[in-house]
């Protein structure tokens, strides 16, 4: 059983700063940015990426219809659950849309392979850091802390998103040719 010291809600109320306070903002921090970089490739060609039309052309060559749709539904849900994920807000939607994205990535990319050059160890690794994120919340320094319902974050929010990703992204997988 927790005592006062030990229990992390204790920590919050008095203060006191726990290893959670630190590690969780910086993991939102580097997995949003980088998710956040990937969408505004694909939106606006930023960062070298290959902007909306290209992003377009190769989800119609992976099979998907409406190709610029479909850039454009990935480009917003990357960058969005991106930034969402950096500064804390809406953390159970934002880890299990990323999620979402990474399902559809691994289903199209992976040619069966785990380890090596065709591998999707990164997607996977993406995808388990985003639903530790909803399950776990974003931690005390973060804008949730201010969305009433959100503030006392609980793993149910987090799976409840996740089972609503994970729906998604086989709807979107369905759509395939």
């Amino acid at each position: 059983m927790p005592t006062a010291s030990t229990d992390p809600a204790h920590r919050r109320s008095t203060g006191t700063t726990t290893p959670y306070d630190v590690g969780l903002p910086l993991l939102r921090l580097v997995l949003g940015l980088i998710m956040a970089v990937h969408g505004t490739q694909k939106l606006f060609g930023w960062f070298d990426g290959p902007g909306i039309q290209t992003t377009g052309r190769s989800f119609e060559q992976a099979g998907y219809p409406a190709g610029t749709t479909m850039a454009l539904i990935a480009g917003l849900t990357e960058t969005l659950g991106g930034l969402g994920l950096v500064v804390g807000l809406l953390t159970p939607l934002a880890g299990a849309a990323i999620v979402g994205i990474m399902i559809n990535a691994i289903a199209v990319t992976w040619t069966g392979d785990v380890i090596g050059q065709q591998g999707v160890e990164f997607e996977l690794l993406i995808a388990a850091a985003a639903a530790t994120l909803a399950i776990t919340g974003p931690g005390r320094f973060a804008l949730d802390r201010f969305v009433p319902g959100l503030r006392n974050h609980r793993a149910v929010y987090g799976l409840a998103a996740l089972v609503l990703a994970v729906a998604l992204a086989v709807l979107f997988l369905l759509l395939k040719e």
